[in-house]
C-alpha cells in the first residue's frame, strides 16, 4: 500500500532558499527505490520553513532509501542548516477520488 510522509523543516534564519536548493537536486535511485512523488514547497508567511511531500511504493521503501549515497549525502549537507524544528505525518494512503 502506499506510503505517504509529509514534513515541515524549520531552518536557521535565511537558509531557506539553500535547504530548497539541496532539497531539489536529481537524488540517483530514489525512483527505482520506490519513490512515486517528492514535492518540496515554501510559504511566504513562514520564511524559515520548507514544507516537503513524499509518496512511497510503502514504508520500508522510504526507508530503505535513507541508505542511498545520494540521500545520505544532502542530509549530510543540509543538517547544518536546520534549526532542530521539524514536524513529520507519516499515514498509509486509502485511495485517491483521482485515481
Amino acid at each position: 500500500m502506499t506510503f505517504a510522509n509529509m514534513g515541515m523543516l524549520g531552518t536557521k534564519p535565511g537558509q531557506r532558499d539553500a535547504l530548497v536548493a539541496i532539497l531539489l537536486r536529481p537524488k540517483p535511485g530514489m525512483r527505482e527505490a520506490g519513490c512515486l512523488l517528492y514535492e518540496v514547497g515554501v510559504n511566504a508567511d513562514m520564511p524559515d520553513t520548507v514544507f516537503v511531500s513524499e509518496l512511497w511504493e510503502s514504508a520500508e521503501a522510504h526507508q530503505a532509501s535513507l541508505q542511498l549515497d545520494s540521500t545520505r549525502a544532502a542530509i549530510a549537507e543540509a543538517m547544518p542548516l536546520l534549526s532542530g524544528q521539524a514536524a513529520a505525518h507519516r499515514f498509509t494512503v486509502v485511495g485517491s477520488p483521482l485515481r
